[in-house]
Formats: C-alpha cells, sequence, structure tokens
C-alpha cells in the first residue's frame, strides 16, 4: 500500500515532466527553414516604356535544387522578357536573374520558380526536388 502511495504521489511530478518533454519536442519538430524566398522588383528608368525586372531567389534547405525562371505578365511582351533562366539553387548563395522589358501600359509581371529535375546543372547533379511543391510565385505591378 505505502508504493501505491508513493506512485500516486509522485504522479503530477510525473505529469509535469511529459507535459513539458512534449511541449519541447513539439517546438523542436517546427519546420523553419524557408522551402524557397523570392524578391521581385521592378525598376523603371524615367519617364520612358523601359523597365527592368530583377528577381533574387534564395533557399535555406541545405540540399541544392534545379530551378527554371521565367515571367508571365497579363499583356504580351516581347523580347527579352520571355527568357527562361535555368539555374543551381543552394543555401550558400542567392540567385540574381534581370529582363528588360518595354511597356507602354500598365503590366502585371508574375515571377515564376519551378523546381525541375535537369541534368548537368548542379555539381554532380545532386539536386533534390521539394515534396511540398516545385512551383513559386510572385506578383507585382508596373506602372
Amino acid at each position: 500500500m505505502y508504493s501505491l502511495h508513493l506512485l500516486l504521489r509522485a504522479s503530477p511530478a510525473a505529469l509535469l515532466l511529459i507535459l513539458c518533454l512534449q511541449l519541447g519536442t513539439t517546438k523542436a519538430q517546427e519546420d523553419t527553414q524557408q522551402l524557397m524566398t523570392m524578391d521581385l522588383q521592378m525598376l523603371q528608368t524615367d519617364a520612358s516604356e523601359e523597365a527592368m525586372v530583377v528577381l533574387q531567389v534564395s533557399t535555406d534547405l541545405k540540399e541544392c535544387m534545379v530551378i527554371k525562371c521565367y515571367l508571365l505578365s497579363n499583356i504580351p511582351i516581347e523580347g527579352n522578357f520571355n527568357y527562361k533562366f535555368t539555374s543551381c539553387l543552394c543555401n550558400n548563395s542567392a540567385k540574381t536573374f534581370f529582363w528588360d522589358l518595354q511597356t507602354n501600359s500598365t503590366v502585371r509581371v508574375t515571377a515564376v520558380v519551378d523546381v525541375i529535375r535537369e541534368l548537368n546543372i548542379c555539381p554532380d547533379d545532386r539536386a533534390v526536388i521539394p515534396i511540398k511543391a516545385n512551383r513559386f510565385s510572385l506578383t507585382k505591378s508596373l506602372p
């Protein structure tokens, strides 16, 4: 009977310990890594029809990814606006991509980054494709 009494007496302390361990485990399992971080800047030169679109892409993943970057717009735009860039994105180096465009009206531009499977882009062809998402986009307007 005495051992049962000790067991009941230790119960609140054991419950508190289990609660603390559970809270610590839950907090440690949170995913704080950013799969893809995008920064889209649209720079208009003077009052002319020319503008530059700058996209900076980075990741917190330890593994590298093969990415393909391109732009979409709500109106047709000719020239190097249609260029698609393929690159190897690793956590220790952000990538910056540039496009020039000419337009005489307001345009909505969407920068799209696809994580793809392609050989001979990353060193030793070591790259991952995330399970959560493989397409990221960001939209801005250019007046």
